[in-house]
């Protein structure tokens, strides 16, 4: 390939044939459709990419979230994150991914009563959360009763009528609250507690988590906005996984509340949602400061990751990370020091300093102090994904709601580079053992 004097094109040469093709360049990318036209012949279907866990291909257009990873950066609709988590409130920030602009007084009143007033939910849908047995999952309950709410609100197949979507979108940030705190107080074999409207977002929750016999549940002031910082960062984080899985599902035209529930079961991953409890795995198992710098010798020799550190996407120190870190020193003034920071101060100071971390570019992201804050918090392992799925409801919505205003997407359709047999006849099941059998001795030969 080489640069054409059109700074806006790029020229291809097809080795195979010798033909040349112009190709348009737009926003850095060219697109794939364009390179169909590249054949060797009218029989050939023509090229196409090759691109396994879309490495280098942009998905869609988008105007939420951006991230330069090499230098740190993360802005939700241009406001940088700092600013946001030192300055904002949850609400506020899922009001600006959705509807572009940060809101005024009087918008913002109105959606936080929104939202408020939609966090109870139908009794039925507690029925739904009784059926799961004591010990499961709190990730799973949040998914099935996410699931659920379709079938308690079949208007929101209309996803194309704006007042409908609107209700929905209120419906689904209010109650993804209730019910992962439902599903807390039935993992414990709790009483619910009823959502409060006097409280904010994140106090409410932590009432419908941690009440007991009070009559009126008080937050602590640190806890609530330190929830509250942890909200944001969360809120949305571009194309990732369970993000593109929200896409994909919405391409479909399902509603919100299913394609709400596969995004968050994308996001139960390990790989995903589930990092911040490896962190904590890895933290406990290297049990004190003293044992770290030879756990880091036996992570540089290959014999496992080190948790909480790179990132896909960054190639710098994780930008939530450095307001996390900060978060975690406010929260143990409250609740006391987890002696597992100690721990990781050290392990991140030797892996900053140490040639093999820094030339991997392996900097500490946003699972690496989270699980520990909420440790410190009260909250029990099994709910970090669960936690992570409340505030990044409102991106998976932003972005499916950008999904269907967008003329350019379709039902999401990935191509395939098939590798197996050619056309083969039917074989009668007598026949077919020996076949097996004499396949499986060329193979072992």
């Amino acid at each position: 390939m080489s640069a054409n004097a059109n700074q806006n094109t790029l020229t291809i040469t097809d080795n195979r044939t010798g033909k040349q093709y112009e190709v348009p360049i737009e926003n850095g990318t060219i697109r794939a459709m364009d390179l169909r036209k590249i054949k060797t012949g009218d029989d050939d279907f023509g090229l196409m990419t090759y691109d396994p866990a879309f490495m280098n291909t942009a998905s869609c257009k988008s105007t939420i979230t951006f991230i330069d990873g090499d230098r740190g950066i993360l802005r939700y609709r241009g406001y940088p994150i700092e600013q946001l988590a030192e300055q904002s409130t949850y609400l506020e920030v899922a009001y600006l991914l959705l509807y572009g602009e940060l809101p005024t007084k009087e918008q913002l009143a109105e959606w936080e009563w929104n939202i408020t007033h939609h966090t109870f939910i139908h009794e039925s849908i507690k029925k739904v959360i009784d059926e799961f047995n004591y010990d499961a999952h709190p990730m799973g309950i949040f998914i099935g009763t996410v699931g659920a709410l379709s079938t308690f609100y079949p208007e929101a197949k209309d996803i194309f009528d704006v007042d409908c979507r609107r209700k929905q979108i209120h419906r689904l940030i209010a109650k993804v609250a209730t019910i992962a705190g439902f599903s807390y107080r039935h993992r414990k074999g709790l009483p619910y507690v009823y959502p409060d409207n006097d409280l904010s977002y994140t106090g409410n929750f932590l009432n419908m988590m941690f009440k007991t016999t009070e009559v009126k549940y008080q937050p602590n002031a640190v806890l609530e906005r330190a929830l509250n910082v942890l909200f944001i960062l969360h809120a949305d984080h571009e194309q990732n996984c369970s993000t593109n899985a929200m896409r994909s599902i919405g391409s479909a035209h399902t509603d919100p509340y299913s394609s709400l529930a596969g995004a968050a079961a994308a996001l139960y991953g390990p790989l995903h949602g589930g990092a911040n409890e490896a962190v904590l795995r890895m933290l406990n198992e290297i049990g004190s400061v003293d044992r770290v710098p030879e756990y880091v010798k036996r992570v540089k020799a290959g014999e496992f990751r080190l948790m909480g550190f790179g990132h896909r996407v960054y190639k710098n120190y994780d930008p939530r990370a450095k307001i996390i870190k900060q978060i975690a020193y406010e929260v143990f003034e409250v609740t006391g020091k987890d002696p597992l920071l100690d721990l990781a101060l050290e392990l991140e100071r030797i892996a900053l300093e140490d040639e093999y971390f820094v030339k991997r570019k392996l900097y500490p992201n946003v699972d690496f102090y989270s699980g520990i804050i909420y440790r410190a918090m009260g909250f029990p392992v099994d709910m970090f994904p669960v936690l992570f799925a409340i505030p990044r409801t409102s991106g998976w919505i932003s972005q499916w709601v950008e999904l269907l205003e967008d003329a350019d997407q379709k039902i999401a359709r990935p191509r395939q580079i098939y590798l197996g047999y050619d056309e083969r006849d039917y074989m009668p099941i007598e026949e077919r053992k020996s076949q097996i059998e004499s396949k499986a001795r060329s193979e072992g030969a």
